[in-house]
């Protein structure tokens, strides 16, 4: 099979996926780290490995796969991070930003911070360009990151004790549509498809369990509480609905007059990263 762009972007993808369905509660880099949230059960995937088959298969596209070079650098380099590889993460991280890489909020996480001393992480940060156009959808895709990764885990709450055998899903904010500046953006659309997917699959399959532990509840049981769970059904739609209505409300609205014109991204330790 020929690689293209798209072939390879969707492996990228399913790599992050995996890596976020590998991830522990508190193993990842960092809470707020699209690496950082847990996502079901563990799947036997060499990310590193898949990864580092990204970069030759990327490369040898041209300039038109560089991007995606840069995406699998980028995500060595935090995971040689999250092992305490310093030097390797820096190695991968500056041949990400050679290859356009240019995400300066997510080099703002609590995670990378120890670099911020080191004079080569210094060096590529100030090397890489952004438009303030590119910079807005950069800080809407990390809050969105958070904020996925929160009401995952407030309806993972919300569905304890559920008597239904409803299955509900976890609607997600639409991904940004405008032609972005910089192809690094894309990097970063990458990452939040994935977190999104992750979470997607572990809600179904958690509802599933569920649901099908609650049809034989009703089919052997003869304590089970019909109207108990005709009422949990009906809070449950409720509920998303609400998260649909949200997660709309939240789509990325390009501000207008926001420049499109290439310059430093803001000073190294100026970015808070996005809170929700």
């Amino acid at each position: 099979m020929v690689d293209t762009v798209s072939s390879l972007a969707a492996r990228v993808h399913e790599l992050l996926v995996a890596h976020l369905a590998n991830s522990a509660a508190g193993s990842g880099p960092d809470a707020s780290s699209v690496m950082g949230v847990v996502l079901g059960a563990p799947r036997r995937v060499d990310v590193v490995a898949g990864l580092q088959d990204i970069v030759g298969r990327a490369a040898a596209l041209g300039p038109d796969g560089w991007w995606l070079a840069a995406a699998a650098h980028g995500n060595l380099g935090e995971l040689a991070l999250a092992r305490g590889q310093a030097d390797l993460a820096v190695l991968h991280l500056e041949a990400a930003v050679a290859a356009g890489f240019n995400d300066c909020v997510a080099l703002h996480l609590p995670f990378f911070q120890p670099l911020h001393r080191e004079p080569r992480f210094r060096a590529l940060y100030e090397r890489m360009r952004i438009t303030q156009g590119d910079l807005d959808e950069f800080l809407w895709l990390h809050r969105e990151m958070q904020t996925a990764a929160r009401d995952a885990q407030t309806a993972a709450v919300d569905n304890i004790g559920r008597l239904d055998t409803g299955v509900s899903l976890l609607p997600q904010a639409p991904m940004p549509t405008r032609e972005p500046d910089t192809p690094g953006v894309l990097i970063t659309r990458i990452d939040l498809a994935a977190l999104q997917s992750a979470i997607q699959q572990a809600a179904v399959r958690a509802e599933f369990q569920r649901s099908s532990g609650n049809t034989s509840l009703s089919l052997i049981d003869g304590t089970w509480d019909q109207p108990r769970a005709g009422l949990d059904a009906w809070h449950a739609d409720e509920l998303e609905e609400r998260r649909r209505r949200a997660a709309e409300a939240r789509a990325f609205v390009e501000r207008p007059g926001a420049g499109s014109t290439l310059g430093p991204c803001p000073p190294l330790g100026s970015i808070r990263y996005p809170a929700v």
